[in-house]
């Protein structure tokens, strides 16, 4: 096939399309801009819902995005099966739309926190962790405000039973997480919802690894084996 063509969506607010688009790009797949305001999806192959303060977090982190015209499409294509990640605001946006069970609340102690971050990768049979090996330490950038997950006990139960927590804290849980939970998926696995940060961990020159393009090369191996 052609180069699978990964769309990365902008909002008000967006920070970190660029960095998705060019993470998306040294994957070896092809960025496909996508507005919030339209109603097509371009025919991509997948979606990175990209980090920021969609409108600002006015009302509250990812409230207003959920109700975004694309969003519509996106929560239709998901539904059936088109893999989905969301970096940080995009967790909180993809929580917000109920494609992942949760929210995200104001970091423990109401600071903002931005460090590398420890992870350990505990899934990896979703559309977006294949490259890595389950029980894998990789370091990758945190930058967030409302980053703190939480959920009821039966849904952290169902999430720890049914294999579906994607990456824990490792050595620190910057903010307060429940359960040390740094992502999740749905169900099938196609929908990722990730806290830090990995478009800022894809080369040594600006990162502080590289742990973070296993994201990226993951659904595109998975796009190109399907």
């Amino acid at each position: 096939m052609d180069a699978a063509r990964v769309g990365i969506i902008t909002f008000p607010g967006s920070l970190d399309d660029k960095d998705a688009a060019r993470a998306v790009r040294l994957s070896g797949a092809e960025p496909v801009s996508l507005w919030h305001g339209d109603r097509d999806l371009r025919g991509v192959d997948a979606v990175v819902l990209p980090g920021g303060f969609s409108y600002g977090d006015y009302l509250r982190a990812g409230a207003i995005a959920r109700f975004a015209p694309l969003m519509t499409e996106l929560v239709a294509a998901a539904g059936a099966g088109l893999p989905v990640l969301g970096i940080c605001n995009g967790f909180q946006v993809l929580c917000e739309t109920h494609l992942l069970p949760g929210a995200l609340l104001p970091n423990a102690g109401l600071h903002f926190v931005c460090r590398d971050q420890r992870l350990r990768i505990e899934n990896a049979d979703t559309a977006w962790t294949g490259e890595y090996s389950e029980g894998q330490e990789v370091v990758i950038p945190i930058k967030n405000r409302d980053g703190r997950y939480t959920a009821d006990r039966e849904t952290l139960i169902e999430l720890a039973d049914t294999g579906r927590i994607v990456a824990r804290y490792v050595d620190l849980n910057p903010n307060g997480s429940l359960d040390d939970i740094a992502g999740i998926c749905n169900e099938a696995g196609n929908v990722v919802g990730l806290m830090p940060h990995p478009e800022h961990a894809v080369e040594s020159l600006t990162g502080p690894s590289t742990d973070g393009l296993g994201f990226f090369t993951s659904i595109v191996k998975r796009l190109v084996n399907a």
